[in-house]
């Protein structure tokens, strides 16, 4: 199998396509726009899943699941969240099929089986979720009401990219009801906090905390938090959002509580979530041109061991006691006994899928009492004393996870700059790329032009470091907010 990619400074999406299929992570499935998620990708998306619940539940939240299926007067019940989502449906109008009389073996929709009300393949679930709401929530003892739910969504995307951009995608959405707008907006935030600590330690992948401007909030939030990432080709990268809704879909759905006063109010809400799309954020930020590079915490394996040249009874008893000795750590470890493919095929095929680790166990060194331990991060490679060797691996997992960090922290910090005026801000963003951050008038009208202008948008408004007094690069205009800019996936 020839493991050559594309590289990656030559067509940075041809490298990514190449990635993805090479490393087995998904390929394209009959229905245009999505993706079969092969077992290597899905194993990588178990890892974020399992780490990512284990953190919802730690801030007191649980799971649920909801419909697919959204009856249309429901999703229309917020208007703007349908206006925001309304050419994403995909909709359902009929609920069998039957055999066509003028084309003998083929079906037909029953043009008798047509749905009184049409259905919504949800794009997301507030409305069938704020619906539900209503009949769990009477009295301020049922809040706060902190719920999430695992699922899949379909977005009828017109451009589709594995991971980053497809038209069903899997992910997490958390819809969360409180008494108060103090208590929601602490709930939105501690969940951006969430994101944002996951991104950092378990991705190795820095992030910038911000908010979006009213262009880019989520369809019906009052304010969207978000994490912004910036990839190795200088594109930024929305890795997760967290929304707070205020009331307006406590008033769409009339969701309305009784306080401890017995006075009725709407009650606040929120939601957040990740998707697949972080697995093409971890390929973009981590990867080179032998293929993916996993961050420790999320590798499905982080040790290979490979007999060289091939599994003898010697070299199976070192490797299993190390396998017991490693689990023991709560370390992931494979041995490849595949006696029909060569060391060197199998070397380059876990370089490909990014495994951290590799150790390589020959006779020889074994009569030295040593082995060869490879690290892909820096693709190098020494000969460690296999006394001592299981402590030498579990530590060198720990500097493989916080070199990757410190290394996409360069490359962001590298390409962070600074524009006092338009044309600076231009040439910033065709030639080195990055996030650029300016001062911004607060305007949709001067947000829109810029966009069209250099097809950049508006990341975020940082938390640290967006507020200031100066003039807006654009207008000229008396500004107070410091927005970062960037050309984006």
């Amino acid at each position: 199998m020839a493991k050559e990619i594309t590289n990656r400074e030559e067509n940075y999406s041809q490298w990514y396509n190449d990635i993805v299929k090479k490393a087995e992570l998904a390929e394209n499935s009959a229905v245009r726009g999505c993706m079969v998620i092969k077992p290597y990708g899905y194993a990588i998306w178990e890892k974020m899943r399992d780490q990512l619940d284990i953190m919802f539940k730690e801030t007191g939240h649980v799971n649920a699941y909801f419909p697919l299926l959204v009856p249309r007067s429901l999703f229309e019940a917020e208007e703007k969240n349908a206006e925001g989502f309304a050419k994403e449906c995909a909709v359902v109008t009929h609920y069998r099929l039957e055999n066509d009389p003028d084309n003998e073996g083929k079906l037909r929709v029953d043009p008798n089986a047509k749905l009184e009300e049409e259905l919504i393949i949800r794009p997301t679930s507030e409305a069938i979720i704020w619906n539900t709401y209503k009949g769990w929530i009477h009295s301020y003892r049922d809040l706060p009401l902190l719920i999430n739910q695992w699922a899949n969504v379909m977005r009828w995307e017109m451009r589709t990219r594995p991971f980053l951009r497809t038209a069903e995608f899997l992910w997490q959405e958390g819809h969360t009801a409180h008494a108060t707008k103090d208590e929601a907006i602490a709930e939105a935030r501690q969940m951006h906090d969430v994101y944002a600590q996951f991104a950092e330690e378990h991705m190795a992948m820095p992030v910038i905390k911000g908010y979006k401007s009213e262009n880019e909030r989520f369809a019906g939030a009052v304010d969207t938090f978000t994490i912004e990432a910036l990839m190795q080709d200088g594109k930024a990268l929305q890795a997760g959002t967290s929304h707070f809704l205020g009331q307006n879909f406590a008033k769409a759905f009339d969701v309305k509580y009784l306080t401890s006063e017995n006075k009725e109010e709407y009650v606040w809400a929120t939601s957040w979530g990740v998707s697949t799309r972080l697995i093409g954020a971890l390929i973009m930020t981590h990867s080179d041109d032998q293929g993916l590079v996993l961050p420790p915490k999320l590798a499905p394996i982080q040790v290979v061991i490979v007999p060289i040249p091939k599994p003898t009874e010697e070299i199976m008893e070192v490797a299993n006691k190390l396998i017991k000795e490693l689990k023991a750590k709560g370390i992931s470890v494979k041995v490849d006994t595949d006696d029909r493919k060569r060391p060197g095929f199998k070397f380059a095929e876990y370089e490909m899928k990014g495994v951290p680790v590799r150790l390589g166990i020959g006779a020889r060194d074994l009569a030295k009492g040593v082995v060869e331990v490879a690290r892909r991060d820096e693709k190098t490679k020494e000969l460690i004393a296999l006394e001592g060797l299981v402590e030498h691996v579990e530590q060198l997992l720990s500097e493989i996870q916080d070199n990757l960090f410190n290394r996409a922290i360069k490359f962001r910090e590298e390409r962070y700059s600074e524009a006092t005026t338009y044309e600076e801000l231009k040439e910033i963003l065709n030639i080195k790329g990055g996030f650029v951050k300016a001062y911004w008038d607060g305007t949709s009208e001067t947000e829109l032009k810029i966009k069209e202008e250099t097809k950049a948008t508006i990341r975020c408004i940082p938390l640290e470091g967006g507020q200031g007094e100066g003039t807006c690069i654009y207008s000229g205009k008396p500004a107070t907010q410091i927005a970062l800019f960037a050309k984006a996936y």
